[in-house]
């Protein structure tokens, strides 16, 4: 029996995936897309390899794009041809927006100092530390706990990452947006709508040594969005 043609989205945490979800859900149906309903809530639909498995084992016939937090690896765990599309956005600012968001949904935390926040073990290694090369260097028989899965980054990883980068099928930049979304309609014959926001969070001063903090620690992050950048501009210029 012939396959539909389905899609795997990469979704880097903060960089208007949510928004992208939503759009998409619109466009092709709830049930077409994981998660829906039925699939369960937060953060097992979104976080959880296993969880995913269970769940496409149950409506393989209906999904056809699937997103979540999940690097590209998980591709190989669901045995199906897919469509590749993810959006990278500046390491600094996409950490910056990651722990606003967690103060603000996370009452205990609504007064904690940024600096706090970036600190604790579980986020940082999980989804903080060169969180968009793990997500697309990570190799199947590591990922022990999905994106949560801690790395000792080497440089192996930032040019693992980049190989697969250039394998996606469609990348965009969070801060052109729009212009992914063109592309995604383009691409695939979707008609995503006009543009909305979700999960916005208004930006707060900081210090610039906790920024030059953040970079040094995503050094191998920053590496990769620069070239993201250059292989987008590449492939719109060809």
């Amino acid at each position: 029996m012939t396959e539909p043609q389905r899609y795997f989205f990469v979704h880097l945490q903060k960089t208007a995936g949510t928004t992208l979800y939503r759009r998409i859900r619109r466009h092709l149906g709830e049930s077409a897309v994981y998660p829906d309903a039925s699939d369960g809530r937060p953060p097992e639909t979104v976080l959880m390899v296993d969880h995913l498995l269970e769940r496409w084992r149950a409506r393989r016939s209906e999904i056809r794009v699937v997103t979540g937090h999940f690097p590209l690896c998980t591709t190989e765990l669901l045995g199906a041809p897919f469509a590749t599309f993810t959006v990278l956005r500046d390491p600094v600012e996409r950490t910056f927006s990651f722990l606003r968001h967690h103060r603000a949904r996370t009452p205990a935390d609504r007064h904690t100092p940024l600096e706090q926040i970036y600190a604790d073990d579980i986020r940082f290694h999980g989804l903080i530390h060169n969180h968009m090369v793990k997500m697309l260097s990570l190799r199947a028989p590591e990922m022990v706990a999905g994106c949560m899965t801690r790395v000792e980054f080497t440089r192996d990883h930032l040019e693992r990452a980049k190989e697969q980068l250039a394998r996606v099928d469609v990348v965009g930049l969070q801060e052109d947006f729009e212009s992914f979304c063109d592309e995604l309609s383009a691409r695939f014959g979707w008609d995503l709508g006009p543009p909305e926001h979700t999960n916005r969070t208004e930006p707060v001063d900081v210090a610039p040594a906790f920024a030059e903090r953040i970079a040094n620690d995503n050094a191998l992050d920053i590496e990769l969005y620069e070239f993201a950048r250059e292989l987008v501009a590449a492939r719109r210029a060809g």
